[in-house]
């Protein structure tokens, strides 16, 4: 279970003085997304169906993303009291559905599902870690740190159900390796650039290239080296590879390709 509850954040250390409208945008799509987290676990009790260990460490993590979407969204509502975050959530599940009924894993296996969960945990933790380092504002600051800790732990959750399940679901690496591949590259599609548009776009026609392009110029800049490299060496270890040169060396293409994306973005825009 969680380790703390909304009562545990020092709300009264608010200082709007130090709210950043740029990193606010940040938070509140990341409020929609983490709020969300009851429509995942939905998805994978049918994926798991019959296996109740793992089905109820789901319920639990999804309690826990749902907290942490309640935290973020609060924080915004003190940011930017016209921000409406019920409203914004009515927006954003109106328009980015999950798939629902499937039977079984998009994945096409139990453990491929669990490799991809690992991959997603290694975002969330990379991007909430990025976030805390970056905020000013100290009541964001913690709350992000408490995210990022919670992700580190789902990430073990999931690990650990990922290597229960290869005892029996053997995947040949270069499976696992595109598992891992095609949940990376999903990161462009539009669960977060959907939740970008609702929370800060509202009233536009969704265009997705422009609220991912939004999102990546805001975001990308807050990621160090450490973030990269701890996130790469993550990835390595649940597709079954040990962390080492090629996972720095992925992750110094990686942040050269964040790089010269921010600076695209920017010749862009004149």
């Amino acid at each position: 279970m969680s380790t703390w509850t909304l009562d545990d954040i020092s709300w009264d250390r608010f200082d709007p003085a130090k709210v950043d409208p740029e990193f606010l945008r940040l938070v509140k799509a990341a409020a929609l997304v983490e709020y969300n987290g009851e429509e995942y676990a939905r998805y994978l009790n049918e994926v798991f169906r019959g296996d109740d260990t793992f089905r109820r460490a789901a319920d639990i993590w999804a309690t826990e993303e749902v907290q942490h979407g309640r935290a973020l969204g609060r924080w915004a509502e003190m940011a930017d009291p016209a921000f409406d975050f019920d409203a914004a959530f009515r927006d954003f599940t109106a328009g980015f559905k999950l798939p629902q009924d499937v039977g079984q894993s998009v994945r096409g296996s139990r453990a491929g599902e669990l490799i991809a969960r690992c991959i997603v945990e290694v975002g969330t933790n990379s991007y909430y870690s990025a976030l805390a380092e970056a905020a000013t504002e100290p009541v964001i600051k913690e709350i992000c740190g408490r995210i990022a800790d919670d992700e580190e732990r789902h990430y073990s959750l999931f690990f650990s159900h990922m290597k229960r399940y290869l005892k029996f679901e053997r995947l040949p690496l270069r499976q696992r390796v595109r598992v891992a591949a095609g949940r990376i590259l999903e990161s462009g599609d539009d669960e977060l650039s959907y939740a970008y548009h609702a929370a800060n776009l509202s009233g536009s026609v969704y265009d997705r290239r422009r609220a991912n392009d939004e999102y990546v110029r805001r975001a990308y800049p807050l990621y160090g080296r450490h973030h990269v490299d701890k996130g790469f060496a993550m990835i390595f270890r649940a597709i079954g590879l040990e962390p080492g040169f090629w996972s720095r060396l992925l992750a110094l293409v990686a942040r050269g390709f964040m790089r010269w994306r921010v600076a695209h973005l920017a010749r862009a825009a004149g």
